[in-house]
């Protein structure tokens, strides 16, 4: 009998040229943009828990500056995208404090993790940054260009978020494939590296 992947959608094939795997976490505060991006860069057609935003949330989530959002991812986002040899497997994690056990079973195996920040409500990365270093996870942080958020140098968020100096900074549209391409790319490029190695 033909599974599911195989007999559906022949994009969802793993390609011949595959012969590792890596899983990566996408991390991010609430409304960060984590969904947005797996979304936009998976090969396979993503899946998503995201649950509508009810009254329940009010005073639990801080949906400050985020008038539009509707829904919340509640376990995970999950996709796929090949570069050669290689295939990441993309996991989105609740960006929320109250899902931090499901962030535990989502972090086991990940070689490392790319953290969307938004610089409308930067103070609430702090506790993603601390989830992922407290997790020994290495890491990539881009900066979701959202069209209403300031637009503040590279230098001062790099100060204002305490990062490493071998810590990669990049700038990001998480609707936009190429660009949230480029931000995997460096953090597989990051990963790579000895440690200790400038970047």
């Amino acid at each position: 009998m033909d599974s599911a992947t195989s007999s559906s959608d022949p994009h969802s094939r793993l390609p011949a040229t595959v012969i590792r795997s890596v899983k990566i976490l996408v991390a991010g505060h609430f409304g960060a943009g984590k969904t947005t991006l797996v979304g936009s860069v998976s090969e396979i057609p993503p899946l998503r828990t995201e649950e509508p935003i009810t009254r329940v949330s009010i005073g639990v989530d801080d949906l400050a500056g985020l008038p539009a959002k509707k829904a919340t991812t509640v376990a995970m986002d999950f996709g796929r995208r090949t570069f050669g040899s290689t295939a990441l497997y993309l996991f989105g994690t609740p960006g929320q404090e109250r899902f931090a056990p499901v962030w535990d079973d989502l972090s086991r195996g990940a070689l490392g993790a790319l953290v969307l920040v938004d610089t409308r409500r930067l103070d609430a990365s702090f506790g993603i940054l601390s989830a992922v270093e407290a997790r020994g996870l290495p890491y990539a942080v881009a900066v979701n260009e959202f069209d209403d958020a300031p637009h503040h140098p590279p230098p001062e968020i790099r100060e204002a978020l305490d990062l490493a100096p071998a810590t990669p900074l990049i700038r990001c549209d998480a609707r936009d494939m190429p660009s949230s391409v480029h931000a995997l790319i460096t953090l597989v490029a990051h990963l790579s590296q000895p440690s200790g190695a400038p970047q």
